[in-house]
Parts: C-alpha cells; structure tokens; sequence
C-alpha cells in the first residue's frame, strides 16, 4: 500500500489541529514548491530525508521490442532521489530488527 496525499493531509490534520482544507493547501503549496524548483533545475533537499536531484539523460538508441526496429531516444531530464544518512540509519535498523526477530 502506498501513502497518497489524501493520507498526509489526513495525518497532518490530526497531529497538527489544522482543518482539512488547510492541511490540503500546505501540502498542495509544498508540492508546488518542489515540482517548480526541479522544473528550473534546482535540486530539492531535505534535511533528514534525502536529495532530489535533476539529471540530464543523453539521447541514446533504441528499440521497440513488438517491432523490432531501431529508433533514436531524445535527451531528457530525469529526477533522481538521493535518500539521507539518517533515513538510511532508520530503515536499516528496521529491517536488522526484524531479522532479529526471526
């Protein structure tokens, strides 16, 4: 199961005594925010979550798979996420916590 801004906007709701609506504009203008920085080629980080970066892809060969034919990839960006130290700490503790256990 995946976490859907609809989650977010609910679990900031409950933790931090917003309405609904105004969690839904907070998250709403953080997204916002991030997607127009990537957009001009910023990267995003987040302290104690990760780096997202923008990355430029050259054009490259191709092939379709159903027709066999050769076909010429253009350049485009692609984002990347960096996760942070931290992040990595706390998932590697769960997954030795759980190995543990078994």
């Amino acid at each position: 199961m995946s976490l859907t801004k609809k989650d977010i906007v609910a679990a900031i709701t409950e933790k931090r005594y917003l309405s609904h609506i105004n969690a839904g504009r907070v998250v709403e203008d953080l997204l916002e925010i991030i997607k127009s920085s990537l957009e001009s080629g910023e990267d995003v980080m987040i302290s104690g979550f990760g780096k997202f970066c923008v990355k430029k892809k050259a054009s490259r060969k191709g092939r379709n798979p159903a027709t066999d034919t050769t076909m010429t990839l253009p350049a485009r960006r692609v984002v990347t996420f960096k996760c942070a130290g931290i992040l990595r700490e706390i998932l590697n503790q769960d997954e030795t916590k759980k190995q543990q256990q078994d």
